[in-house]
């Protein structure tokens, strides 16, 4: 990041000017849209993924990036298509349609999640859920926190930005079809939940609990002390439930301490699709400790080179 970061950042209190109309802000004292006194607040992306012009994707302005400043969604590869429609267009593409926001966490300049206090963090999800709430018609919402350059991050000042999609992307797809499977096979269990009883029970992978969810590093974990808050009572929408805000502020205490720094990290919530009940909601925490490269890229294998049972046991120590 620039030196002069903290001073041109456009997230900071009192430069509401810097940043696209607001959408919503938790101001507890009141006061008027786009003006200082503000907890949390929520703009437009200014570069939306979702949203903006309409086109079939076909017709891209040189210079222009699909998906991002025209709206366009991204392509189907025909080689990943599940279709099998023999009259289909090889070379597919849909309007992006739904909406994109940035939600900045805190209002004094921080660049981690990390670096807040509990109430801090608490106020931060609280507001992810509110603006998630916000879009509920849509298909389905994913909600990121990206922190770091390596982790895709332009600017340091710590925020989530929130997609409400219009379709069901297929790695959630693929998750619901299981723990509906899952819930029809056991005759009513829920995946999760005994996932959660299972690591309890083990304790390998276990690294904390509280009276709201638990923190696991997962079996098969994809990187090195990757983190995954389960809540302790099976909810399908994290949006509509009211726990795992301090286990998060846990997960990011314990990743700090054991790796001696703040990492460079992804988060991101799972939450239920529209219209599915057999769900369980989950945040799923990946540090920027190593690089997916070719092999991982071309096959969709993931190597971890730190075991999940090893993480845990030195998250566990560094929380001591």
């Amino acid at each position: 990041m620039r030196p002069d970061a903290a001073e041109r950042c456009p997230f900071c209190e009192g430069r509401e000017d810097r940043t696209p109309p607001e959408v919503w802000a938790n101001r507890p004292g009141g006061g008027e849209p786009d003006t200082p006194g503000w907890s949390q607040r929520s703009v437009p992306n200014l570069y939306p993924v979702l949203g903006g012009a309409e086109a079939d994707g076909s017709r891209t302005a040189a210079g222009e990036r699909p998906g991002i400043e025209t709206g366009f969604a991204s392509s189907i590869d025909p080689l990943q298509s599940s279709t099998r429609r023999a009259d289909t267009d090889l070379f597919r593409a849909q309007p992006a349609g739904g909406a994109h926001e940035v939600i900045v966490s805190v209002a004094r300049h921080a660049t981690s999640l990390a670096e807040l206090s509990d109430g801090e963090v608490a106020g931060a999800v609280a507001a992810w859920r509110e603006r998630m709430r916000a879009h509920g018609e849509a298909g389905y919402l994913h909600l990121i926190v990206n922190e770091g350059p390596a982790a895709g991050a332009s600017l340091e000042h710590t925020h989530a930005q929130l997609y409400a999609l219009g379709f069901v992307p297929a790695e959630v797809a693929r998750e619901r079809e299981r723990t509906t499977a899952y819930h029809e096979r056991t005759m009513g269990s829920h995946l999760l939940e005994d996932v959660a009883t299972e690591e309890v029970r083990r304790r390998e992978r276990l690294v904390a609990v509280d009276d709201e969810a638990l923190l696991v590093c997962p079996w098969a974990s994809r990187a090195p002390f990757e983190l995954r808050v389960i809540p302790r009572r099976p909810a399908p929408r994290f949006e509509l439930d009211g726990g795992g805000a301090a286990m998060i502020a846990t997960a990011l205490r314990a990743l700090s301490a054991a790796l001696g720094a703040v990492p460079q990290l992804n988060l991101w919530v799972r939450t239920a699709p529209r219209g599915s009940e057999e769900f369980c909601w989950h945040v799923d925490i990946v540090p920027r400790l190593t690089v997916r490269a070719a092999f991982e890229l071309g096959t969709g294998v993931e190597i971890d080179v730190y075991p999940p049972e090893r993480a845990a046991a030195d998250l566990r120590a560094a929380l001591e």
